[in-house]
């Protein structure tokens, strides 16, 4: 994609001392978000992205993290996906991230992307999300809304996924109940009591979901305070050891909910016809 090009499709917001990139054309994604020159999220100038998944954060719709093997059982019938991950064999974060969202409304400090799904190989059911997004001096703040545009009740799950830069000193403090397990194919099996994270990032060897969220997730580090926080109560953290990066992601359900005996009961959930279901999250931002 050439400058000119990117240029054309991204958009900028500007609060206080706060500039959010994004780019709706690459999966209705953020490219960054900087307080001044430094990076709160992991940041790309929007011109340099090429894709979603190097960026600062995406929405995950209609599901979060895998689902098994790229197929799912649903009120009976069998369906099938596309693998969609590299060379992975499952279906991963949904499709909102892999295709463009258009640009409904904006001003200098919030905008609306939609995305209308029509049913393909990643994902049999029609829908339409939308994403609102707000910045003030201090927050970031999404919502998104997902409207059931089939005509039988579908799955849905909602989440985001940010990416947050490594510092030396980079912290987490989260409140939780639980940990789920996976086997070697990435897939949770087992749920584990896990109280809470407090730690440096760096000590932190984490690919889990996690269950019972309460309160803000607190990441500090010598630049930033930072406060998420959400109507969901589940989290995703990913803090690869040999990475720059690590990540904490609000989602709504367990991990490859849709293959376990009670899909709703892990935080799926079961959208009628032309019915919607609506999340949110926010990024408080206090300068150390």
């Amino acid at each position: 994609m050439t400058a000119h090009a990117s240029t054309a499709h991204s958009f900028e917001l500007h609060a206080g001392a706060l500039r959010l990139a994004l780019r709706p054309d690459l999966g209705g994604c953020i490219a960054g978000l900087w307080h001044r020159e430094t990076p709160v999220l992991r940041s790309i100038e929007p011109v340099e992205l090429q894709a979603s998944r190097p960026s600062a954060s995406y929405p995950l719709v209609p599901y979060s993290n895998r689902v098994g093997y790229a197929r799912f059982r649903w009120k009976g019938q069998d369906y099938r996906l596309r693998p969609n991950f590299g060379d992975s064999p499952h279906a991963v974060h949904g499709v909102g991230w892999l295709r463009p969202w258009e640009r409904v409304s904006s001003s200098t400090v919030e905008v609306v992307l939609r995305n209308r799904h029509t049913p393909d190989d990643d994902w049999p059911f029609a829908f339409e999300a939308s994403q609102y997004v707000t910045l003030t001096p201090q927050s970031l703040h999404l919502e998104m809304v997902v409207t059931n545009l089939a005509e039988v009740a579908q799955p849905v799950g909602i989440g985001w996924h940010p990416y947050f830069p490594k510092r030396a000193r980079s912290r987490l403090h989260v409140d939780l109940a639980g940990r789920w397990d996976s086997d070697d194919a990435g897939l949770p099996v087992r749920k584990v009591a896990q109280p809470g994270i407090d730690a440096d990032v760096a000590h932190l060897d984490f690919d889990h979901c996690f269950d019972g969220w309460r309160g803000p997730a607190r990441i500090r580090d010598e630049r930033f305070s930072l406060q998420l926080t959400s109507s969901l109560d589940r989290l995703v953290v990913y803090t690869p050891p040999t990475k720059d990066y690590f990540c904490v992601e609000p989602v709504s359900h367990v991990s490859n909910a849709i293959h376990m005996a009670d899909p709703l009961a892990h935080g799926l959930r079961s959208v009628e016809p032309g019915e919607s279901t609506r999340a949110w999250m926010q990024l408080d931002v206090a300068v150390v």
